[in-house]
Parts: C-alpha cells; structure tokens; sequence
C-alpha cells in the first residue's frame, strides 16, 4: 500500500491510496457491499458511478457461504466479479450488534449465528484467517465496538481489550500486499480515543479508523470526539471514519481530515424511496409526485435521472416493483459519488472551506454543481 497527499486545505486532505488492485482517489466514499454483493446494483453499475473501493463483511461472509468457500474459488474479488479494491471489516460491529446473544472474554467472542443459531467463535486471529481467505486489500483488525451509552470506566475496559486484540493482530501473518488498519477506539471519551491512539501507533499500522461512532450518539458528541482525534492521527497514513455517513456527517469529516468513508444510508434509503438531492432529500412514495415529469434531481446525470420521471419511480416503488429499488439506488450512490468529486476538487483548488460552508447552511444537503 501506498498514500500521498496530493493537496490540503487547512485540515482537509485531497490524496491517493494505491492499492493491490488499483489507485483510489481520496476523501473517498466506499459502497457497503455486506456479503459480497452492494444490494440492487452490478459491479459495472458501481463502476459506471464512479464507485473506485467496496466493503464487504468478515462477520457475514464467515457465516454464509463462509471464507473457505470463497478462497477456494479464486477470492471475493473472483467470486463477486470486482477488479477494483477491497477493504472487511473485521467483524466487530456485527458481533456488538449481537447484544445478548454473545459472550466477550479476551480470547475472543462467542455467539450464536443468526442464520441457524449454532455457536461460533470469532477471535483475533479468526478474523484475518478469514480476511486472508477473502483477500481483501485492506484488513481491519478485530475490535469491540464501545456501546453507546458508556461510562468512561466501561468505555476504557472496551478500549484495553480492542487493544490487546489489535497487537494479536499485528502479530499475526499477512498475506502480501494487503494493508492491516488499526481501530481506534475509547467512545466519547477524548483522553481514551487518545490513548487508544497512541498504543496503536506504537504498534505501527499501515491505516487508522476511528470506530464506534454513529452508533446513537448525538451528533455534537461525535463532532466533539472527531475535532480532537483527527487531527492528531498520522498525518501521513490514511484515515478512516467508519460506517458514517449522511453527507453533513461526510463533509463534516472531511473538513476534519478524514480521507475514508463507508455507509448503508445510500443504498438502504434508496429502498425506502429516500433519495438526495442537491435540494434535499426527495421522498419518492409521497403523493405530490404522483404526475411529476421531473426527474429526480435535474442537476444530476446518472442513469435513473437520464431516462425516468419521478412519477414513474414513485409508480415502481408503490408497486414493490425490484426495478424501483435498482433505479433509486444508482441515484443514491451516483449523488455520493458526485459529493466525493466534488469535494476532491474543492480541496485540490483551495476552496473547500467555502464548499463546506455552502453545503452546510440551511438544510445541509445542497450540493453545488459539478462541472
């Protein structure tokens, strides 16, 4: 793996991460494709928007068809038709969301499966087996995800042991030319997301992610914890804010100096008939669109704005019509992408603090034009 800082802007950072399987242009957003497939669209349609990085899930894919399977059938990459770079989590987040139906000690996590309720055992070095298995292009290391809330006596314990699990990690082998990123953790406690830091880079990883975030948290709270942070990771590795977020929460983080992003929203709102705009976000099924001509947003050239009325999609979506889903969600993921170049390009001319400024006001959806 190799990053550059390509330009900066105060703290925002325009870059470049080369990787196993090709170059991403940074701040970058990251389509979640949980197991192995980005729900409604193809890999030529995710390209097509613009999409250059994908996540997919150690946790799910472990379960179903499980990594043994995918490894020897060439890799996600083969399996799932990708050419483009790869990062897994590492399961983590999936097992926090298991609350009650596991059971955490320092050797690792037992749960019950979801999908037939046998009991497994992920630990530290489980989760790069798999990963490995995967062969994904960035590794993340297995963490516990601090619940939300949590004193700081709770979220310190949570913060130790993610640690002890990161330096079994990084002990552990990896396959070459993958990249391992550590977690940093702590909840929103600035003194522990500190010292959680530190402890990592004393370990050394080619990447930092800030983890635990988003996970019902007011949003000030999450500011506070990310205008501290930030600033003090590795200036010259890349950082990565997970599983957030809304287009503020992205712009936001950006102008913090985050350079990588993953999320649902684009594509589960898509589902629901939750479009953005550079308006706004447009709720396809409401009545009032019932005879619209319109496309969803005029300023936008993906596919679904190119060639159909909202009338029609609202007409798909009140149908449970698959196609409604497929169209929304290449809308959804073009418009991230749209907000992603548009944001490099702020930051490559020196005037992103002018962009963010104009994307926030008001609504805090608007995006300028792309030219």
């Amino acid at each position: 793996m190799h990053f550059e800082i390509i330009a900066e802007d105060k703290l925002a950072r325009r870059g470049r991460l080369t990787l196993a399987h090709g170059v991403v242009e940074t701040p970058v957003f990251m389509p979640v494709g949980t197991c192995a497939s980005v729900k409604a669209v193809t890999p030529e349609e995710l390209e097509a928007v613009g999409a250059a990085m994908i996540l997919a899930n150690t946790f799910h894919l472990m379960l179903r068809p499980g990594s043994d399977v995918i490894r020897d059938l060439g890799g996600l990459h083969a399996f799932m038709h990708w050419d483009g770079p790869l990062l897994t989590d590492s399961g983590g987040f999936q097992v926090w969301s298991l609350a009650g139906q596991r059971d955490i000690s320092d050797d690792g996590v037992t749960f019950r499966s979801p999908i037939d309720g046998a009991s497994v055992f992920l630990s530290p070095e489980r989760s790069l087996a798999v990963q490995a298995d995967l062969g994904a292009d960035v590794v993340m290391v297995f963490d516990e995800c601090t619940p939300y809330p949590a004193s700081e006596s709770q979220a310190a314990l949570s913060m130790e042991r993610s640690l002890r699990w990161a330096a079994r990690c990084r002990e552990g082998p990896l396959r070459p030319g993958r990249a391992l990123f550590g977690i940093v953790q702590g909840g929103m406690y600035p003194n522990l997301r500190q010292r959680s830091l530190d402890a990592l880079e004393e370990m050394g990883f080619d990447g930092y992610a800030l983890g635990g975030l988003s996970v019902g948290e007011p949003k000030d709270a999450m500011q506070r914890v990310l205008r501290h942070i930030v600033p003090r990771m590795p200036g010259q590795k890349p950082r990565y804010l997970m599983g957030v977020g809304t287009p503020q929460d992205i712009v936001s983080a950006v102008a913090q100096g985050v350079d990588m992003f993953d999320c649902v929203l684009p594509t589960r709102n898509a589902r629901n008939g939750w479009l953005y705009t550079r308006d706004g976000v447009l709720k396809i099924r409401n009545a009032r669109y019932a005879r619209d001509r319109n496309p969803i947003d005029g300023g936008c050239a993906c596919y679904a704005c190119r060639n159909y009325s909202r009338a029609y999609l609202r007409h798909l979506h009140q149908s449970n019509e698959i196609l409604g889903a497929r169209l929304c969600t290449l809308h959804n993921l073009h418009f991230y992408q749209d907000l992603m170049r548009a944001v490099r390009g702020a930051i490559g001319a020196g005037t992103f603090d002018a962009f963010c400024s104009a994307f926030l006001v008001g609504q805090g959806v608007p995006l300028p034009s792309v030219a």
